[in-house]
């Protein structure tokens, strides 16, 4: 399908800021939307942006007509420590996406998740990632897709120092890590974002999850 339309949620991200740029350059979009919680610093003839929370998103509904959802909200326990506003936003905000663009006809959805999401977690991310795939998976749409990264490598515009040397030892472990273990692999958001473009040009049928050796092989 040429002259699409995207939506995407959580762009001034690590992965998302990619994933615009890539939405933005790709030729089988003709518009992309974009709802941020403050403005984006840049300008394209393709993009229109929305500031919105999830307390403002059925204000915006109206406004949100896409044919692909794509979220790449995430936060940390250092930016949110409080779990309640935590899960407001990795729960509730893709969730409130997914239902919204459901209702306005769009036929897919691309969510970056986590390795290890289990909605019966005990580790509170890794339970609120699994809620939030279990919801979204039960809105219906056509294609259905979660990316599943593990430690996640690249050039961040914010200094996380601890992740940048968790990074390093990961790489150098990678190697090591083979047959199911591979799913543990370190990836840069880069390519986690180009594999949801990719996804997205096939929109397979169901619901679907990406490892590391899926995304990685994604043509």
């Amino acid at each position: 399908m040429r002259d699409k339309h995207a939506l995407i949620f959580g762009a001034s991200g690590f992965i998302g800021e990619h994933l615009l740029h890539y939405l933005l350059n790709c030729e089988a979009y003709a518009g992309v939307i974009a709802v941020v919680r403050q403005s984006l610093p840049i300008s394209h003839p393709k993009l229109t942006q929305y500031i919105g929370d999830i307390n403002s998103l059925p204000s915006l509904q109206h406004l949100l007509i896409a044919d692909e959802v794509f979220c790449a909200i995430g936060t940390t326990r250092k930016k949110t420590p409080d779990k309640v506003a935590y899960h407001h936003i990795d729960y509730g905000l893709p969730v409130a996406a997914a239902k919204i663009g459901k209702e306005n006809g769009a036929r897919a959805f691309f969510m970056v998740s986590s390795v290890g999401a289990d909605a019966d977690s005990s580790v509170f991310y890794l339970r609120t990632k699994g809620e939030a795939e279990r919801d979204i998976a039960r809105v219906g749409y056509e294609s259905t897709n979660f990316f599943r990264p593990a430690a996640l490598i690249g050039t961040r515009r914010e200094s996380r120092p601890l992740e940048k040397v968790f990074g390093s030892l990961s790489k150098a472990v990678s190697p090591l890590l083979r047959g199911s273990l591979t799913k543990y692999r370190p990836i840069d958001g880069q390519e986690v974002a180009l594999a949801m473009l990719r996804a997205a040009q096939k929109c397979p049928k169901g619901v679907h999850y990406y490892y590391w050796n899926d995304i990685t092989a994604l043509p």
